[in-house]
Order: C-alpha cells, then sequence, then structure tokens
C-alpha cells in the first residue's frame, strides 16, 4: 500500500487544460478578452441562465450582485451562519448587516423557517417588538436577538442562500418568502456547480447566482469565480461594476477595433477574470460531466463502507436529490470516541490523509463576536454540527485504492479509540 500522503483535495488536471494556457500565452492576450466571452456564454448555457458574468472569485461575484440588486448601507442580507465568511463579508462591504439563522440539520443548509420568520419580524413596523416575541418563544434562535442592539431596523434587502457541500437549499421555500416580502435573492452556490434544486440546475433560480471557481471546486481555474442571471439589465450593471464602473466592452479598447476613450459610470471594483483562467474553465466545463460521475462514484463508496462504522455518520446517498458531490463531510459521535475532532483529523494525518473542517460558523469568530456580541449557544445546530464535523479527501482524480485507503483510515482510528 502506498504511503503517499492523499491530500483533501487536488485539481484535475489534463493535456487540454495545459494546451489551453499555452494557447492564451503565445496569443499575447492574457487578461480578459475573447476566452472569458466564450466561457461566459458556455457556463450561462451550462446551468441554465440567460447571461453570465465571469469574475476573479465567488466573493466578487456575491458583492456585484447584491450592489447590484440595491443593497446599500443599514440594510440587512439574511444568510446561514454555517458558510465561509465571504458570505457575509460582502454584506459589510456595502455598509449593510449580515442577518444570521441557523440551519437544518439534515441538509446542513440555511433553515428556510427561520429565514421567513426573521424576514418578517424585521419587515413589520415594530419591529424591535415583534423580533423579541420570535426569540422569545423560540421561533428564532437567541442569536437573532443581537439586532435587537441596532439603532434601526436593518431591513432585510437580500436573502442569500448557501448551498452546502453541493447539496441545494430549500429554494421553493425561500423563494416564497423573498417574493412575499419583495427582497432579491442572491444565491451563494460556491459549492452548487452541478447542483439541481427541484430538478432545475442552480443558476437561475434566484435573481442572481454565484459560483466559485478555486482551486477545490468541482470545476476550478486555480482563482476564479463567475455570476449568473436571467436579467439583462442586472447583468450590464454587474459587469459594469466588476471592472471599476467602466462603459460596456472597456476590455476592447487595447484591442486593433477598440478606442482609447471610456467613460466611467459608477463607482466599481476590479474583479474581472483573465483569459488564462478562462481557458482552464473552459477545459473544466468540457469534462464537467465525467467530474461529476467520478466525485458520486467515490462517495457512494464511502457511504457504503462507512455505513458500518457505529462512531461515524455519513451524509446518505440519493442519485435523485440533485446533489454535486464538492464535499464529504462524516459527523463524529462524541460520545463513542475518547478522542475529538482535533484529535481524529491529527491522527488521519499521521496515516498520510488530508482532511479539512466545513465550516466554522460566522458567529462564532471573533470579529463578529465583537460587532454584534454573539455568544456560545446563540445557533446550536450549526454550533452542534460543527463541534464534530470531518471533511474527508474527494476530488476525481482519487484512485480506488485511495478510496479504500482513507476508509480503512477512518475504521481503524474509531476502533483504536472507542470507549
Amino acid at each position: 500500500m502506498s504511503d503517499e500522503f492523499i491530500p483533501f483535495s487536488r485539481p484535475s488536471l489534463t493535456e487540454c487544460e495545459i494546451a489551453a494556457v499555452n494557447e492564451v500565452l503565445r496569443s499575447g492576450w492574457w487578461t480578459t478578452g475573447k476566452r472569458v466571452a466564450e466561457f461566459e456564454e458556455a457556463f450561462a448555457g451550462y446551468v441554465g441562465a440567460e447571461h453570465a458574468v465571469a469574475l476573479n472569485s465567488c466573493t466578487a461575484g456575491l458583492h456585484v450582485a447584491l450592489a447590484a440588486v440595491g443593497v446599500g448601507a443599514g440594510d440587512g442580507v439574511v444568510t446561514s451562519t454555517y458558510t465561509f465568511v465571504a458570505t457575509t463579508e460582502v454584506a459589510l462591504y456595502l455598509g449593510s448587516h449580515p442577518l444570521l439563522v441557523d440551519i437544518d440539520a439534515e441538509t446542513l443548509c440555511i433553515d428556510p423557517r427561520q429565514a421567513d420568520t426573521l424576514i418578517s419580524a424585521l419587515s413589520t413596523q415594530d419591529w424591535r417588538a415583534a423580533l423579541s416575541e420570535a426569540v422569545g418563544v423560540g421561533d428564532l434562535p437567541r442569536g437573532c436577538g443581537r439586532y435587537l442592539a441596532l439603532e434601526t431596523a436593518p431591513t432585510p434587502r437580500a436573502l442569500v442562500p448557501v448551498h452546502f457541500a453541493g447539496r441545494a437549499a430549500a429554494m421553493g421555500s425561500l423563494m416564497k418568502s423573498a417574493r412575499a416580502h419583495d427582497i432579491a435573492v442572491v444565491e451563494d452556490a460556491a459549492h452548487a456547480v452541478e447542483t439541481r434544486s427541484e430538478g432545475q440546475k442552480v443558476g437561475a433560480i434566484g435573481d442572481a447566482t454565484a459560483f466559485s471557481f478555486y482551486a477545490t471546486k468541482n470545476l476550478s481555474t486555480g482563482e476564479g469565480g463567475m455570476v449568473t442571471t436571467d436579467d439583462r439589465v442586472l447583468a450590464e450593471h454587474m459587469r459594469r461594476l466588476a471592472l471599476h464602473g467602466i462603459s460596456k466592452d472597456a476590455w476592447t479598447r487595447y484591442d486593433s477595433k477598440g478606442s482609447w476613450y471610456y467613460d466611467v459610470l459608477e463607482q466599481g471594483y476590479k474583479y474581472n477574470m483573465t483569459d488564462i483562467a478562462a481557458a482552464l474553465g473552459m477545459c473544466q466545463l468540457g469534462r464537467i460531466e465525467d467530474m461529476a460521475v467520478r466525485r458520486a462514484a467515490i462517495a457512494e463508496a464511502y457511504i457504503r463502507r462507512l455505513g458500518s462504522v457505529e462512531a461515524v455518520t455519513a451524509p446518505a446517498f440519493d442519485e435523485h436529490d440533485g446533489r454535486a458531490w464538492h464535499l464529504f463531510v462524516i459527523q463524529l459521535d462524541p460520545d463513542r470516541l475518547t478522542i475529538d475532532r482535533g484529535g481524529f483529523i491529527d491522527r488521519l494525518k499521521d496515516k498520510g490523509i488530508g482532511a479539512s473542517v466545513h465550516f466554522i460558523p460566522v458567529h462564532t469568530h471573533p470579529f463578529y463576536r465583537a460587532r454584534y456580541g454573539f455568544e456560545t449557544g446563540d445557533y446550536p445546530v450549526a454550533e452542534a454540527v460543527f463541534a464534530n464535523c470531518v471533511t474527508l479527501p474527494l476530488y476525481p482524480d482519487m484512485t480506488d485504492a485511495q478510496v479504500d485507503r482513507v476508509c480503512g483510515a477512518v475504521e481503524s482510528i474509531c476502533e483504536e479509540n472507542t470507549r
């Protein structure tokens, strides 16, 4: 058995990606150009959206999307505490407040009932009384009561569902809540290339959807992202925001048919994707279905093997739930083990296996605790999941032998450390 280290994740590289990048390098046009335009068109077609704007990160996509739908100073952006902090920091970029709710214990995505209750409470004229009552009777977790300390009501302007680990949030319920209160829906689909929600591909359900192409993602350009929408005006606005607020097709000013002149129409940012990244993306997009099949096969093998390990709870495998297997997250049973999650990960590392944790709940970070007064116990479901979760390696180039080795390591660690 090989003792080569098995990383938590590794990009899938073929000669296609190498040749495509070399072609761009030799072309002399390395920044935003025709490769980006091709990638945007192809990706929009893949997810079933009318428009796509390529960017340098999913964070950028969330930022320009929230800005374009009108989120501003003092507004509220409702999202899950169980996410990477990029989801919440973009709200702060705009001077708004991230309004956190807990997660559903099964899907690990935002709890739609809590989201609806919080939106309704903050949309009421006497918002303090409505919010106090909802927290007081347990309809909302204690953390939502922290917003009572704000001087004015953080009126919800956007809802940001986070599709966790490739599983879709309850978009039917969430869209109904958002439309009832006339707020925008910007999906955080960093984990959700290939994901379906109630049979529909993620990418054209909400008002805008932001995807990540980071090195660990199912489709990777190293760094990069895409935001999709069916709204032409919204797409043009996001495209303008992504490049300094400059008028349309600013990148063509260096082309033989371009002009040196441009207009800055509003304050913007520097978020454009390069042709180098887009070349990678086109190759990855061409292979995405094959990579998805392999990811699902690995997940199924994990579930079959680890299902008999009493100290571990693995996610269920349901080929009809529309899940894209981005992450494979297991839950440890602390009552059955003599080691904690940190000790478990250390022992995996000793056996040459990388692992990670997804996610540290936003409200537990020192910055957010200081800003909003969050405390331990404010979002109990997210905290309980976080305390015992471990993300195992999952990437399409994993061999069957490597999958078997990971399973064997989990089995032996549990056997050696059972109460």
